[in-house]
């Protein structure tokens, strides 16, 4: 039985909790200009550490434009010249992603890109789902169930999927992302993220 510890006038109180997890990490990336490779120093949460992945990593750039006025400062695959990845750790918790875990994200793809959720678990295998979030021709907010998804292995050094993985073990995952699983190709094939929040258990280091 979970209870979480509330601190009211300087006494603690005791209250049943819910079996829903909550946020376990929100990563808005910095408001600052563009810059190719995106790195840690774009990260806005102090707790999140930034991982790339891929023959295209070397050039995931943060974007931003100064028209439109709302234009946000985002993630953006589009000069990649090979498959990449972008993943976000806490620097003091894993996460249990197997108890009605969900991932939000607000993103914009063009082309035939996709993106794709990725994990890493605790012993180092490495997971793709299947597409998630495709073409749109403006900015929009999706919420995944991570009980809804399948997944397959993810060869991390390549950025190809591999077999089927029918039940993998989500209680302790150490580095969250996405992918499109291809390479860029300027603005009219590209995937873009603005932010992503992940709600889950944490799961101390």
């Amino acid at each position: 039985m979970k209870y979480l510890l509330l601190t009211l006038a300087c006494f603690p109180v005791f209250l049943l909790g819910q079996d829903r997890p909550g946020l376990f990490f929100r990563e808005d990336f910095k408001e600052t200009p563009a810059e190719i490779p995106i790195d840690q120093q774009h990260i806005s949460n102090p707790d999140i550490s930034l991982h790339l992945y891929g023959p295209g990593a070397d050039v995931i750039k943060k974007s931003h434009h100064d028209t439109p006025a709302d234009d946000p400062y985002y993630v953006w695959s589009g000069l990649c010249e090979g498959n990449w990845a972008v993943t976000l750790s806490h620097k003091s918790s894993n996460v249990d992603l197997s108890k009605q875990a969900k991932i939000r994200w607000r993103s914009k793809q063009s082309g035939y890109r996709s993106l794709h959720v990725i994990l890493k678990d605790y012993n180092g295998n490495w997971l793709v789902s299947n597409p998630l979030d495709g073409k749109s021709k403006d900015w929009r907010i999706r919420e995944i169930n991570i009980a809804d998804l399948t997944w397959m292995e993810l060869d991390i050094e390549n950025i190809i999927e591999l077999q089927p993985v029918a039940q993998p073990d989500l209680s302790k995952i150490v580095e969250i992302g996405w992918t499109d699983l291809m390479r860029g190709g300027g603005s009219n094939a590209c995937s873009r993220v603005d932010w992503i929040e992940v709600d889950g258990f944490p799961v101390y280091k």
